[in-house]
């Protein structure tokens, strides 16, 4: 194998698929990008048995082949490369790779390409279109509520639902929930998976360009499109929560605030918060009191005007997933909706289309 590319084609290409490149593996050629040269290209390929990336670069093919090489090793060498141009070159005789840009040399040690894996056939893969703006705000809004909890695999995935003109996605760590629904503006095909929430952020980054982001399930796989590069991934099996279950039907206060305000006061507060200390939330009559206490650290307190009538509510969240719901919540305005201080409170935007539910945690004494 003997190719010429531009370096920054090829830099650029890697940084892509070494997204799926394993760090966390015994397996030596998972931690290797898959070069394959054909025609007027370079194929590039990673995998870590989960997630695999492929994306392609114009070449100038010499002779074609393939070869598997150490994949951090190889994006650091490629974004250093001192000239424009950069030359690889295989012979099968030798088990390294030769590359030369401008006075700089290398010599990297080759994996086999015949141990690499074999991915998924995305030819077969029937895909629709979707719009990528839409698509990728929804990723954005649900996927910090998956769990990062291996022994409960389905929680680390995200419910995608696609029906009609509708896409649902829902993500659950039993701790908190967000839903959000997307209106797509034409009809898609029905199709309901369970994705790793991880693919899905992935997809966030690699599909920064074009209008549009394929989307297709063949198998046990479900596999993306967009810009140049494919993304493919396990859907997760088993039975996601019923999640329209556990949003209450009715709640006790119903208020609305400044979003922006409320969650500056929360980020301020959260500075004193260690370990699994609860961020206290005191409502009382035309006022919102937040306390964060912890015996090592000390103590804050803020107050901010509200809207609420009644008797005194005092109650208690995980100041990171309170955080996390008022973020990913969209608008000036919040709506807070609470029941009771052991019944759980939900978070909403000007609009009904993301909800994001929070467990409560029981306050001292």
């Amino acid at each position: 194998m003997r190719i010429t590319c531009s370096k920054d084609d090829l830099a650029q290409g890697l940084s892509v698929v070494a997204r799926a490149v394993s760090t966390r593996t015994s397996v030596q050629i998972l931690s290797g990008i898959l070069l394959d040269a054909r025609g007027d290209e370079v194929r590039l390929a990673a995998t870590d048995m989960e997630l695999s990336l492929r994306t392609s670069l114009p070449a100038r093919v010499e002779s074609e082949g393939a070869v598997v090489l150490p994949g951090r090793t190889l994006v650091d060498v490629a974004r250093l490369l001192p000239a424009e141009e950069v030359t690889i070159e295989h012979r099968p005789s030798e088990s390294v790779v030769h590359i030369a840009s401008g006075s700089a040399s290398y010599t990297l040690h080759t994996y086999n390409p015949e141990d690499f894996p074999r991915l998924p056939d995305v030819s077969a893969v029937q895909t629709f279109a979707v719009d990528r703006e839409a698509l990728l705000e929804t990723i954005g809004r649900v996927a910090r509520a998956a769990s990062k909890d291996e022994s409960r695999p389905v929680l680390t995935g995200i419910l995608v639902q696609f029906a009609g003109e509708t896409l649902v996605m829902a993500a659950t760590d039993s701790y908190r929930l967000a839903v959000k629904e997307t209106s797509l503006g034409s009809a898609a095909p029905e199709l309901e998976a369970i994705v790793p929430s991880r693919a899905l952020q992935e997809l966030s980054r690699i599909a920064t360009q074009g209008e549009e982001v394929a989307v297709g399930v063949h198998d046990n796989q479900v596999a993306f499109a967009a810009a140049g590069t494919w993304l493919t991934t396990r859907r997760i099996d088993g039975q996601f929560p019923n999640y329209r279950q556990l949003l209450p039907e009715s709640f006790e206060h119903e208020l609305t605030l400044p979003r922006g305000d409320l969650l500056d006061v929360v980020r301020r507060a959260a500075v004193m918060i260690q370990r699994a200390t609860p961020l206290q939330l005191r409502f009382a009559e035309g006022e919102l009191t937040v306390v964060a206490r912890t015996h090592e650290v000390g103590e804050s307190r803020e107050s901010m005007p509200v809207a609420f009538t009644g008797e005194p509510l005092e109650i208690g969240f995980n100041a990171d997933f309170l955080r996390d719901g008022l973020e990913s919540v969209d608008g000036d305005e919040v709506r807070v909706k609470l029941i009771s201080p052991l019944r759980p409170a939900v978070l909403q935007g000007e609009g009904d289309d993301f909800t994001y539910l929070v467990m409560p945690i029981r306050l001292p004494g």
